[in-house]
């Protein structure tokens, strides 16, 4: 494939368009999750975190899992255990898996128009 020359894609696996609207809302808030997170974690790597905080987490990695539903990254990517409560180190990790997930899925069906107003827009099915 050619340097910076976009994967062909089956148009059958494009996001419809409520996955895509439901993206735009949800990356920065898992963003936000994140620096949240890193910044507990810097402070105390091993604490466990609560179950508020694991039960809001969860609900937004579920709508992220559903949007990434043909990505073949969604195998790799896993929920926060409201049983066994993963410690902030953990929780890191897994939500930085969804973020790059994410990316890659942003990557390849958000793309520029191509005119003059360098406009953006999501390859969808509908």
């Amino acid at each position: 494939m050619a340097k910076n020359q976009k994967p062909v894609v089956n148009k059958e696996f494009w996001p419809a368009k409520d996955d895509t609207a439901t993206f735009e809302y949800l990356y920065p808030m898992i963003e936000s999750d994140l620096n949240e997170i890193r910044e507990l974690s810097k402070k105390k790597q091993d604490e466990p975190l609560n179950i508020f905080k694991i039960k809001m987490l969860n609900k937004k990695l579920e709508k992220a899992k559903i949007i990434l539903k043909n990505e073949t990254t969604n195998e790799y990517l896993e929920f926060l255990n409201e049983e066994n409560l993963p410690i902030n180190s953990d929780a890191v990790l897994l939500i930085s898996q969804y973020i790059n997930a994410l990316k890659e899925f942003q990557k390849k069906y958000y793309y520029s128009t191509g005119d003059l107003l360098e406009r953006y827009e999501w390859k969808t099915k509908d």
